[in-house]
């Protein structure tokens, strides 16, 4: 508990982190906005459905323009109203839905992006005290390429997990033990299994690369394979303690969840019902990317505290340098 209160006190210490991954977050979406906008205003027109399916939601149009969308416009769907659009996002994922091209692209560049400023973020919370610009985005383009091998073996590991693993849990296991049964519940209680044991490893594989992304930053490390190692290590040596702050944070995420469920509003109309939709909307965005930043910073909190020492780290300060027309009129 020290060390998840200790994380949330390095993440609001930090208000310009919080503030430019919600700017990240907002500038990877928008491409895909203005494009389904587009989509949206060339099939609508200046018709009459366009005033009623502004004022508030046209089914009819809304089945019509779906049958005849591709690409990104085939993304529009009832799905992305209030709450639904949580549970289809957790339902494509442990589904393993395929995605189509223009969203894949939008989280390859965003999953670089948060690869990119992830050195940054983890040497700012390490050091538990403003870098300044310089010294963040420095932290960030030296371990940029690090963290961008290490990503190489998460990739591997996460496609091992979802066409082997996946496959195996829900298309044999699965399939095997519910083929003769009757029971309609029984068959769900089963599926709900399978989604447990497959969100776990899916859990497990991510807390391993994040402790081994703490351990590169915090002890300067250059190889990412025995940062790897490390992290291994320190999870064999910490179960207990590593496995309550991640449940400690994940009940968190859930908390943002459900009150999320409760608030989330539905289809709004024009003027203040749909900016009221829209700011809601972003609100949830950065409790997420909120509680995303806590796991970073009381991860690294927890690492810290178990070497007996919150505030070290290897990695030397990062100093600005000189502008060059100071350099050239010294000695």
């Amino acid at each position: 508990m020290r060390s998840w209160s200790d994380g949330w006190r390095r993440v609001f210490a930090a208000p310009a982190v919080i503030a430019g991954v919600f700017l990240v977050t907002l500038l990877a979406a928008l491409p895909l906005a203005v494009s389904l906008r587009g989509a949206l205003q060339s099939h609508l027109g200046t018709s009459l459905m366009a005033g009623e399916a502004a004022d508030a939601v046209n089914y009819d149009w809304w089945q019509e323009f779906g049958s005849q969308a591709t690409g990104l416009g085939s993304t529009f769907t009832p799905s992305i109203i209030g709450f639904a659009t949580t549970l289809d996002s957790v339902s494509g994922l442990l589904d393993k839905r395929v995605l189509i091209t223009p969203i894949a692209w939008a989280i390859g560049i965003y999953v670089v992006a948060w690869i990119f400023l992830s050195g940054g973020i983890l040497d700012r919370y390490a050091r538990g005290r403003r870098i300044g610009a310089h010294g963040f985005f420095a932290a960030s383009g030296t371990f940029f390429f690090r963290f961008l091998r290490l990503g190489i073996a998460a990739g591997i590991a996460y496609w091992f997990l979802f066409v082997y693993v996946h496959e195996w849990l829900f298309t044999k296991w699965y399939v095997n033990v519910t083929r003769d049964l009757s029971v309609e519940r029984t068959v769900f209680y089963w599926r709900l299994l399978m989604y447990l044991i497959f969100g776990g490893l899916l859990a497990l594989t991510t807390t391993l690369f994040d402790y081994a992304k703490v351990r590169a930053v915090v002890e300067d490390r250059r190889s990412m394979i025995w940062a790897l190692v490390a992290a291994v290590r320190f999870l064999v040596r910490n179960p207990l303690r590593i496995a309550a702050l991640y449940a400690t944070n994940a009940a968190t995420f859930l908390l943002v969840v459900a009150v999320w469920a409760l608030i989330a509003p539905g289809a709004g109309g024009t003027g203040l019902s749909m900016w009221t939709t829209v700011i809601a909307t972003q609100c949830y965005v950065l409790a997420r990317l909120l509680v995303k930043l806590q796991f970073m910073a009381s991860e690294t909190a927890l690492f810290q505290r178990s070497l007996a020492h919150v505030g070290y780290i290897a990695a030397p300060a990062f100093v600005r340098p000189e502008p060059p027309v100071v350099e050239a009129l010294q000695p």
